[in-house]
């Protein structure tokens, strides 16, 4: 399936219907009476959280939402029937703005969460509101209200714990798949992964946490270069990135040129994507002899003037994943117990 991260559609909320003119006709009631209804109520346009979806592809075919409008009123004091809402499920994660004003409306972020963007019109009155003791015969009603009508933006924004950054063929997309049951495209040439995916990390039984693989970055990538930083949208809601380098790039390259330039490109997108909590993790440690991997990483750590710990594991040994998993599991379930409290 194609993976579409942003949309733009239009929705109108159903309008309400007429309140009506109406007198009673009874056959033991001479006089009568004003017994016009109100109109019913235009019918909302909410989006609705589905953990089932990815992707917006769905609004790339149909851009264009409109609710029902509600029924006129009737004799009798009967109101109309109200306007069936629309219903719109979202993957969660999507984030919702409008898109004149570009102001943040909401954010679905639970399976079933209800997010109203357009509200349904009023129905009007019926001619029963308007009767007095000056205005027997009263023929005087109100339309209904027109409903809300907007063009949004939405965008997704996936919701994982860690978030993978670092440059194509650093093995971002082999660490996904060491670690969790995703599958990933894994191939020796650039831009393998195309779009995020998302993999669960399962620690054991009992505690697990969610890993987004990132397209890779390159040099220029905030001017449109390689696939650019359209994705980087999605690393916003991780608790954690986890910066992945090639220890021994086949090209010849140095592994510190490679952060920095990752790094760069971080800073021209957002610059506090380069203060959020990052990790450095140091691949395919496999390709450099056991005796000298602890010099490789401290060389590393020393030519970037990084204080954090440096993780050495290799996708396709196994080695140091298990420490890496159980660390970042530490680390989110120190988070989590504030927010539980």
């Amino acid at each position: 399936m194609q993976f579409v991260d942003e949309a733009h559609i239009h929705v109108a909320a159903g309008a309400g219907g007429d309140g009506v003119v109406h007198f009673r006709r009874e056959k033991y009631v001479p006089k009568g009476g004003p017994d016009g209804g109100d109109g019913g109520r235009g019918g909302n346009v909410v989006l609705v959280g589905d953990e089932s979806l990815t992707t917006l592809v769905d609004f790339q075919y149909q851009s264009r939402y409109r609710a029902e409008s509600g029924a006129a009123g009737a004799g009798g004091q009967r109101t109309g029937k109200s306007g069936r809402d629309c219903e719109l499920p979202v993957p969660v994660g999507t984030q919702v703005y409008n898109a004149e004003t570009d102001e943040l409306i909401g954010d679905i972020v639970a399976d079933g969460q209800r997010l109203r963007v357009a509200k349904g019109g009023g129905g009007g009155l019926g001619n029963v509101h308007f009767k007095s003791s000056t205005n027997r015969t009263p023929r005087q009603q109100t339309d209904g209200s027109p409903g809300e009508r907007f063009d949004l933006r939405l965008e997704l924004r996936l919701l994982a714990d860690v978030g993978l950054v670092g440059l194509p063929n650093a093995g971002k997309s082999s660490l996904v798949r060491a670690l969790s049951a995703a599958k990933p495209r894994v191939a020796d040439y650039p831009f393998t992964t195309l779009q995020p995916a998302l993999g669960v990390v399962r620690v054991d039984p009992e505690r697990s946490f969610v890993m987004a693989d990132i397209p890779g970055l390159i040099a220029g990538a905030a001017e449109g270069a390689g696939l650019g930083t359209q994705f980087l949208r999605h690393l916003a809601r991780n608790h954690l990135l986890l910066h992945v380098v090639d220890i021994a790039p086949v090209d010849g390259s140095d592994p510190a040129d490679n952060v920095r330039t990752v790094e760069a490109e971080l800073a021209k997108y957002n610059e506090d994507l380069v203060g959020r909590k990052r990790w450095l993790v140091a691949n395919k440690m496999d390709l450099v002899p056991e005796s000298e991997r602890d010099d490789w990483l401290a060389l590393l750590g020393e030519e970037l003037g990084w204080d954090g710990v440096i993780y050495g594991v290799s996708c396709q040994a196994g080695t140091g994943l298990r420490r890496l998993a159980e660390d970042i599991m530490t680390v989110l379930e120190e988070e989590r117990e504030p927010e539980s409290e």
